[in-house]
């Protein structure tokens, strides 16, 4: 049975600094641009959820590529998040997506559709419940 993917994320002294670890082992940060009272040392929050879909994307297309022996020789992933401002409710992601190597369009279609089938995707877009307790 796969480990249940698990990180901690812990405030640091300096303003807004905040360590992660998670359970394979990597470490990493996470900051707020000076205007918000941090240092810019590390991407934001919101830059961290579309740092995590652009890199499922990448990787489910490669992987599946692979696999069926498809040319192709490379992936970029460019997101934004509410590029036209914030919505009145909800947000929205906007995902361009290059494929590069020799690939009909038919496997560019399905390159298409199971890039909304990636797992941070199906997250993001379904029904997501947090659990939110005080440790003792």
């Amino acid at each position: 049975m796969p480990a249940i993917p698990t990180v901690k994320a812990t405030l640091e002294n300096t303003p807004y600094i905040v360590s992660f670890a998670d359970d394979l082992g990597h470490a990493w940060t996470a900051d707020e641009p000076p205007e918000l009272g941090g240092g810019n040392t590390a991407p934001t929050p919101d830059r961290l959820i579309l740092a995590s879909l652009g890199a499922c994307t990448a990787i489910t297309l490669k992987m599946v590529a692979t696999r069926r022996q498809w040319p192709l020789t490379g992936v970029e992933v460019e997101l934004q998040l509410n590029p036209a401002g914030a919505p009145a409710t909800g947000n929205d992601i906007v995902r361009i997506i290059r494929l590069d190597g020799e690939l009909s369009d038919e496997q560019r279609a399905q390159l298409l559709r199971i890039a909304n089938a990636c797992p941070m995707h199906k997250l993001l877009t379904g029904e997501i419940r947090v659990d939110t307790r005080l440790q003792p």
